[in-house]
């Protein structure tokens, strides 16, 4: 309060009120200018921002009309229990929920930086019984007596944002939020893919338990037929032993994928936020997923697309708000205040005119000397510059590599896929060959061994590349943004850095 409470109660020359009452104006402006002037004795220094935006053409990621994915890019799949299980995990994960909270917290910010802009109002009151020092500034009658000090007004102040600082810290703030928003896309986004890679790797689990399971059966007819060569004669018991030793090796190989399913279906239950054996009855299929398709003609716009990339962008204009006002700090703060309100000893005369008690006027701060502190503050914010773009920068590198690495897998893949049919194809084929001239007595059981095992390995790995299939569908899916459609704000970091 710029006013002494008890020196209202004392007589005042009306002279001396008017006089000050008639320069009150002039004051204020003298105070100003005199501001205004001393601030340019404030050296800020000279810039130290090094690192500049790398523009997307520059990795290679120019824009296309291609719409693709969409947002609802799972429902391509046509699989109702993979889309069931993906609006699940959007709408309970607590992943989530904790990304929804960051974003509720910068909003939360953003308005409490909306709202120092704009003038504050308050009502402050005070009743004290206070006892008089004889010794103090109030004479007789006051001294040495009790008296209730009263005091009830209204209050209010507006900093007048003249050189842009509230408003560079909403902005800031404002960036932060977007950052955040678009990070909770990034959230779901990761979430989904998370979720099919997950569901893909389930179907891929059990396709395997099921070549395992008929591995088992086959392993156990070959076992009978060597226990008859052996009774016939033909086979000795160290064929029996490598037969027994071979169906259990299968028999191991079931145990051990049912343990991978089932800690599969928990991974799952936990992204869709259930209870462990929620999803005990699940039993995907490769063979139902027919894969995405992919448009002739991929678009490369990751600015747009990918919501890290988007948020990485809002973090750098967040930090270039926040250079701004670091440097609007070296400048006059002015504050308008004005207060209105009663004071007086005693309640008697509380509510008389003459307990009216008012003021208005400017405030003004400026630094002239703080040992570097400003300085200190302003270089630490534009080394805030350089860690966004940096990290904007490292973001659309690893960005593009993405998109390059799920490209080139997709194309291969479909060489490798002819080449794992013919293989397949040649191993069943050498499988059956070998079967017949054991029946006939032809080849040993080391010959039989060698093609099965042969026609196992085939066999699983067709079901790796399906899921292989899948999942880089997935991968680019995600490198492409998952569907997000966002907007970072247009930047040029060196100019807007080096703003006064």
């Amino acid at each position: 309060m710029p006013q002494s409470r008890n020196r209202k109660q004392l007589p005042v020359s009306p002279g001396w009120f008017e006089g000050a009452g008639a320069g009150r104006g002039r004051l204020g402006l003298v105070i100003i200018t005199l501001g205004l002037w001393l601030s340019a004795c404030v050296s800020q220094g000279d810039s130290t921002q090094r690192l500049a935006l790398l523009e997307a053409d520059a990795v290679g990621a120019t824009a296309s009309p291609a719409d693709w994915p969409t947002a609802r890019w799972w429902d391509a799949w046509r699989d109702p229990e993979l889309s069931a299980l993906i609006d699940q995990a959007l709408a309970g994960s607590p992943s989530i929920r904790r990304v929804e909270a960051r974003l509720d917290q910068s909003r939360s910010a953003m308005q409490a930086a909306q709202a120092a802009r704009l003038p504050s109002v308050a009502l402050r009151g005070e009743a004290a019984d206070t006892l008089y020092t004889q010794n103090g500034f109030f004479p007789p009658p006051y001294a040495g007596n009790r008296y209730w000090n009263s005091h009830l007004e209204f209050a209010a102040s507006w900093e007048l944002d003249l050189f842009g600082r509230q408003r560079a810290v909403l902005d800031s703030a404002i960036g932060q939020s977007r950052a955040a928003q678009a990070d909770a896309q990034a959230a779901s986004v990761l979430l989904a893919v998370n979720v099919a890679t997950g569901y893909i790797n389930l179907a891929r689990l059990l396709e395997a338990r099921a070549l395992a399971a008929a591995t088992v059966e086959q392993r156990r007819k070959i076992n009978r037929l060597v226990r008859d060569r052996k009774a016939a004669g033909l086979d000795t018991a160290i064929e029996l032993r490598q037969s027994e030793g071979t169906l259990a090796q299968a028999q191991l190989d079931v145990q051990v994928l049912d343990d991978l399913i089932a800690r599969q279906r928990h991974a799952l239950a936990e992204l869709c936020g259930q209870r462990p054996d929620a999803l005990a009855a699940l039993s995907p299929r490769l063979s139902a997923l027919p894969g995405l398709v992919l448009p002739d003609f991929l678009p490369a716009d990751l600015l747009g697309r990918r919501a890290d990339l988007v948020a990485q962008r809002w973090r750098v204009e967040s930090a270039l708000r926040d250079v701004d006002a670091a440097r609007a700090q070296f400048y006059p703060n002015v504050n308008l205040m004005a207060f209105v309100g009663l004071a007086s000893l005693g309640y008697a005369k509380f509510f008389d005119s003459t307990s009216l008690t008012y003021g208005a006027g400017p405030a003004i701060h400026l630094p002239i000397f703080d040992g570097g502190r400003l300085r200190a503050n302003l270089r630490s914010q534009e080394a805030g510059i350089d860690g966004a773009i940096a990290a904007y920068n490292e973001a659309l590198l690893r960005a593009a590599r993405e998109v390059a690495d799920e490209v080139g897998s997709a194309q291969a893949l479909k060489a490798q896929s002819r080449t794992q049919t013919e293989a397949l194809a040649a191993a069943e084929s050498a499988y059956a060959l070998a079967m017949q001239r054991f029946g006939a007595g032809l080849v040993s059981y080391l010959t039989v061994l060698s093609a099965e095992s042969a026609v196992i390995a085939q066999r699983q790995a067709s079901v790796d590349l399906r899921a292989r299939q899948l999942n880089i569908d997935i991968a680019l899916v995600r490198a492409l943004g998952g569907g997000f459609v966002g907007a970072g704000p247009a930047l040029d970091p060196t100019l807007s850095a080096s703003r006064p």
